[in-house]
């Protein structure tokens, strides 16, 4: 179920609207009948050159996975300009030319966003229902006339079956001169991963929209054919230096840009959720705010967990390695219920380095042919920190330095992990066994 941000569209004024209609960028008679056309000045849609070049094409178009992803995917994109009627298109994938006679159309819900700059841009989405499990479909975003291309996504299997995915810790700066090279070189490492995850600091500002252009930039067309789940990091946030109280919230470009599910705590939807994916529990935590109510929720959703591996993601670590940080309050809420629930792994970023522990309970090594969990911090963009040895005792590997993302594939029996640098070369590896 899309969030109810999308529920209302802002009415533009009636002279900029029929402006539009004379432009030519509504063709043809009109659609809509507005009543109660409000005739309050509005913030102004930006008419720079770039704008303007780009007002025809559907942009920042990306797959988010839902709660159920075998037979269900949600895409959201923006324009620069009013879509009237925006919608998607989808059909089965085949390996004929006419795979589009077969298209089914679904409306999309609309969001009108103010930038920084008092201009406004429109977030649309949409969630596919009733999709075939294992499928590829083909889909395509706009309205008639300015249609995207058609990509290609494909639906999870229904039960516990085999699967890849691949892990980013913070892009955050220099994203479309350092980042872009890092998400090149992890599709084509693993071009079929099912998903990509991120565990926040997208970017370095997230109230910044040309900071947010630049990360979907860096990606290219690779969100519109491999879904992501992500969660936000504190640079999703205000500085907690310099914003308190009510002030101190998510910023508002996070939730338009993304579909995610809605079934964490109220309030905190689409920063916190759960996914189960073909055998393994996949949960995001937000570690911004409110983090005792995230914790009984925590609780609550591993005590009826029927997947045989569990896996959370976090992007404040639990065992920190980046300068001089010790999350000892993280580990007291969270850490002790990893250790309840035998959550397997932890991926985690925040601290521009690399570090991999043994297997840990209790705050302690323990024997590798044990229950435990294994906690990762990695990094993919270039800012980078020194290690801190607070826990050097529990670390099996640390580094800093370089871009890394990882590539995460998980059966029934054991989940392999492996780390590459840009280059593509491995830079650590683990393999667990499922004890459940």
């Amino acid at each position: 179920m899309l969030h109810s941000k999308f529920n209302n569209l802002m009415i533009i004024i009636f002279c900029f609207y029929f402006s539009f209609v004379v432009a030519g960028c509504c063709e043809g008679p009109l659609k809509h009948t507005f009543s109660d056309i409000s005739l309050t000045a509005q913030p102004e849609v930006s008419n720079s050159p770039s704008r303007i070049q780009k007002a025809d094409a559907p942009e920042r178009i990306i797959l988010n996975l839902t709660l159920t992803p075998s037979t269900s995917q949600a895409v959201t994109w923006r324009t620069n300009f009013p879509m009237f009627y925006p919608q998607a298109q989808i059909a089965p994938a085949t390996g004929f030319a006419i795979f589009n006679e077969k298209a089914h159309t679904v409306n999309a819900e609309t969001q009108t966003v103010s930038l920084e700059d008092g201009s406004v841009v429109f977030h649309h989405a949409v969630v596919f229902e009733s999709l075939v499990p294992d499928t590829l479909y083909v889909f395509r975003v706009g309205i008639e006339g300015r249609w995207s291309e058609w990509s290609q996504f494909k639906t999870a299997c229904s039960g516990q079956v085999s699967f890849t995915f691949v892990y980013f810790g913070d892009p955050q700066e220099e994203i479309k001169s350092k980042c872009s090279r890092i998400f090149r070189a992890a599709y084509k490492k693993a071009p079929n991963a099912n998903f990509w995850l991120f565990v926040g600091d997208l970017v370095d500002n997230g109230g910044k929209d040309e900071e947010w252009e630049e990360l979907f930039d860096a990606l290219g067309w690779i969100p519109r054919t491999t879904p992501l789940i992500l969660l936000p990091g504190n640079h999703e946030y205000p500085d907690k230096r310099f914003v308190y109280g009510a002030d101190y919230k998510l910023f508002s470009l996070w939730r338009p840009h993304f579909t995610l599910p809605e079934n964490g705590p109220a309030g905190l939807e689409e920063t916190v959720y759960y996914i189960d994916y073909q055998g393994v529990r996949l949960v995001m935590l937000n570690g911004n705010e409110r983090l005792e109510d995230q914790a009984r929720w925590l609780d609550g959703i591993l005590s009826e967990n029927p997947q045989l591996w569990t896996i959370v993601a976090i992007h404040q670590p639990m065992y920190s390695t980046g300068k001089r940080r010790n999350n000892s309050m993280l580990r007291q809420l969270f850490a002790t219920i990893f250790d309840k629930h035998s959550v397997d792994l932890v991926l985690q970023g925040h601290d521009h380095s690399y570090s991999r522990t043994y297997k840990i309970k209790n705050g302690i090594r323990v024997d590798p042919n044990k229950q435990g969990t294994v906690y990762v911090i990695s990094v993919s963009g270039p800012k980078s920190y020194p290690i801190n040895t607070l826990h050097h005792n529990l670390m099996e590997k640390t580094g800093n330095g370089r871009q890394l993302f990882q590539v995460i594939s998980v059966n029934s029996a054991r989940l392999k992990y492996e780390s590459f640098d840009a280059t593509g070369a491995l830079y650590d590896m683990f393999i667990l066994n499922n004890r459940k």
